[in-house]
Order: structure tokens, then sequence, then C-alpha cells
């Protein structure tokens, strides 16, 4: 399975012979930076947690990429 979805949110896959070839490489690579965009996230959520002052706008928002963060932490992990 790709780190993506069709237009209609089906998974993408992929058949090969077990060799790695360009768009797997790209798939992992993508994959990759996902799970780096959520550490990212986690450590960003982390700090604004520590600081009462963030608006809730800023958390509304972080929310909403956590969560995108997390679908594709989830896609990654059933692979």
């Amino acid at each position: 399975m790709l780190p993506w979805t069709t237009t209609d949110d089906r998974p993408c896959l992929l058949i090969t012979d077990g060799e790695g070839g360009p768009v797997s490489d790209l798939a992992d690579g993508i994959e990759e930076m996902q799970l780096d965009i959520g550490e990212e996230l986690l450590r960003h959520a982390r700090a604004m947690h520590a600081d009462p002052k963030v608006p809730d706008r800023e958390f509304r928002f972080l929310s909403r990429r956590l969560a995108e963060a997390l679908s594709d932490a989830l896609r990654v992990a059933r692979n």
C-alpha cells in the first residue's frame, strides 16, 4: 500500500516482485517524512500545552494537523 489515497479516498496499491524500485523508494521516503511531521507536531503540541496564553484557534489548527498526522501514521503502521 502506498502512503497516499486515490481522489475518492481508496488505498493505492503497488504490485512489485519483491524488489525495491523508484515508486517503492518514493513511498518509503514519503512515509518517513509523514512520521517526522507527526513527531514535530507532537513536540509543538506539548509546548503549546505548557503555555496558558495560546489562543483557542491555534489549538484547533494544531488538532486538525495532528489528526492528519495520526491518519498518516496509522496508514504506515498497518503496512
